[in-house]
């Protein structure tokens, strides 16, 4: 009887886990049996590790192979484990060394010539081994620029098993070590710039303030107003990911297959822009078996821009409301629940009516208008904090006149140091002004004084500001003094965040 073991990363989500796989090879009935809580995929993968191996040079073992995958417990998914169980059962032969073998994490499909495969999520898997403390992985040469993304962890890459079996064997060349990449990153390029934007000073302020303190914002104009060039203009002014932000946001991407051939840490924070036609699934994450990450995911540290917004089902609206307050989404399918990450920007833009017409121009019967404003539910804009009607452009504005337009890099510079301004007075707590929550700002220390809210305290007691309208109103108002440099808010501040809370669109749930 022989006994050997090599390590492979199961993921769920973006959570990965560390699974140690133990090979015992003794004397029976020939045959490969699992333990362990494997899916289809995984069984399926007797045939295909066993063809693998023939076909690299080694020998098949003519005994009983017993693997189980460990922990017991957890379901095991995917094509990922082949690579894993290859080594396991060469090890139990002796064809290679054990010592060499264990200690390792090894994440690679194997096709039946024995090539190593790319998988998806190779950079979460990457940081779980490196969080289970095992720092040594092995991956196929197409995953090798995504895993060596991590640091602190030694990746090494080979196009094939036979490449492995003469590296563990020493009867050929070592396998390479992969290195970051080089270059620039992925998303490095133009972006489009709020220079472009004629006029529309109260919109481009509300857009300034929603980047400075990550509130979610909503805009409402008619047709070729400017709401989708606004909206498209955000990303621009929020600061590069840090090295945390940017690895939770390239984790997704990479679950999901996106970061291509040459996959760098994405670091401008993601804009994610689904049609009005988009299903739920696709909104929110879905899928059968283990759902798979969604829009608001892959808008994770960035912006989801919903245009159109009344076209999109009013269910798909109200799968938003929990992602908003908790940032992440949790989805239960049949394989289990997968949690995934979801801290966006929402930003929403609408018609004032379904013909988009003005006021003094709509053909819409009253009935038809209520019915077009009641598709965006009273609970889901209770949590927008910036609401901005969007006038068209007047022919002066749009022609060169006016004030001078500000570049989005100006306006991203006063957003950068609002932004460090409210990070230095909620160190150790939270992020933004958005994230802070209501009481740590109507209780205690930060408190603001009586006068400077009897305005909002009128509003709330008439019942047109919410009590989540009310704290929302002051996170907005701590954004405006950080923008002005202020070390807390005044009454003007106030009134302004009033103003954009309230002031806009009477029709709105406030």
């Amino acid at each position: 009887m022989a006994l050997a073991r090599s390590f492979a990363l199961s993921l769920v989500g973006v959570e990965g886990q560390l699974v140690e796989v133990q090979c015992d090879i003794s004397s029976g009935l020939p045959g490969l049996t699992f333990t362990g809580l494997p899916d289809a995929s995984v069984t399926e993968s007797r045939d295909r590790v066993r063809s693998a191996v023939v076909n690299s040079g080694a020998t098949w073992p003519n005994q009983k192979i017993t693997v189980a995958l460990l922990p017991a417990d957890l379901r095991k998914v995917g094509s990922r484990f082949d690579l894993a169980l290859a080594v396991a059962v060469l090890a139990g032969t002796g064809a290679v060394p054990a010592g060499a073998v264990a200690d390792v994490a090894w994440i690679a499909e194997l096709g039946l010539d024995g090539r190593l495969r790319p998988v998806r999520g190779v950079l979460p898997s990457a940081l779980a081994a490196r969080r289970f403390g095992v720092t040594r992985v092995v991956v196929a040469a197409a995953n090798a620029a995504e895993a060596a993304l991590v640091p602190g962890v030694q990746v090494r890459a080979a196009e094939s098993l036979a490449d492995i079996i003469g590296w563990l064997t020493g009867d050929g060349p070592a396998v390479a070590t992969a290195e970051p990449p080089d270059g620039p990153p992925a998303d490095a390029g133009g972006e489009p710039d709020l220079v472009d934007v004629a006029g529309q000073t109260a919109a481009k302020r509300a857009l300034e303030i929603a980047a400075a303190g990550g509130h979610h914002l909503s805009m409402v104009g008619t047709p070729g107003a400017g709401k989708t060039m606004l909206a498209k203009r955000l990303p621009g002014l929020l600061p590069a990911l840090d090295d945390a932000a940017a690895m939770e946001v390239t984790a997704v991407q990479s679950v999901a297959g996106l970061l291509g051939d040459r996959p760098r840490l994405v670091r401008r924070p993601p804009m994610q822009a689904p049609h009005h036609t988009t299903s739920l699934a696709a909104l929110v994450g879905g899928g059968s078996y283990l759902a798979r990450p969604g829009a608001i995911s892959l808008a994770h540290h960035g912006v989801l821009f919903l245009d159109e917004a009344p076209e999109f089902a009013p269910a798909a609206l109200d799968a938003l409301r929990q992602p908003l307050e908790d940032g992440f989404v949790v989805l239960h399918r049949s394989g289990g629940a997968v949690r995934y990450p979801a801290r966006f920007q929402l930003v929403l833009a609408a018609n004032p009516c379904p013909c988009g017409q003005p006021s003094r121009s709509c053909i819409c019967p009253a009935q038809q208008r209520r019915r077009y404003d009641q598709r965006l539910s009273g609970p889901l804009l209770d949590r927008i904090d910036l609401r901005v009607r969007v006038d068209p452009v007047r022919h002066g504005e749009l022609f060169g006149g006016g004030e001078p337009r500000e570049t989005s890099a100006a306006v991203a510079v006063r957003v950068a140091a609002a932004r460090a301004a409210a990070a230095q007075r909620w160190a150790g707590h939270w992020r933004l002004n958005a994230d802070v929550p209501g009481s740590a700002l109507r209780e205690g220390h930060w408190r603001l004084p009586r006068a400077a809210l009897r305005p909002a305290s009128a509003h709330l007691e008439s019942g047109s500001l919410s009590a989540r309208g009310f704290d929302r109103m002051l996170r907005l108002a701590w954004t405006i003094a950080d923008l002005a440099g202020k070390d807390a808010p005044d009454a003007g501040d106030v009134g302004e965040a009033l103003f954009h809370r309230t002031g806009q669109l009477r029709t709105w749930a406030a």
